[in-house]
């Protein structure tokens, strides 16, 4: 899918691996954050994604001209998931309205584990 945006001189469209990827760097600047995390189908395991495939923690869906998120994620042991959760959830709203002047509708972060770093 791909995200449009129409003004008076044409039309401007945005692939959805772009969106994910502004979800996924702005997710990662929040504290609290150990990473984006995948989830095997099969298995059931998580795994933590490295900086370069965090776009695999990312679902974006576009209606119109909204954007749907869905972001998972695995966070820091001893930390407030709720507030880490709408820290993630206003940074990648702002980040991507923002960027590309197109309203985000929703953003769903999904806890998909807790990690204890030694």
């Amino acid at each position: 899918m791909v995200a449009r945006l129409d003004n008076e001189i044409g039309s401007v469209f945005i692939d959805n691996a772009v969106l994910a990827s502004i979800a996924g760097a702005s997710a990662m600047e929040c504290y609290g954050l150990v990473g984006m995390a995948t989830k095997s189908a099969a298995s059931g395991l998580v795994e933590l994604l490295k900086r370069e495939n965090m776009t695999k923690g990312v679902k974006v869906s576009t209606d119109n001209d909204e954007i749907l998120i869905d972001l998972y994620i695995i966070v820091e042991f001893g930390t407030n998931i709720s507030a880490v959760a709408n820290n993630i959830i206003d940074k990648v709203k702002y980040n991507i309205e923002n960027m590309t002047g197109m309203t985000v509708k929703k953003v769903n972060v999904n806890v998909q584990g807790v990690r204890v770093e030694k």
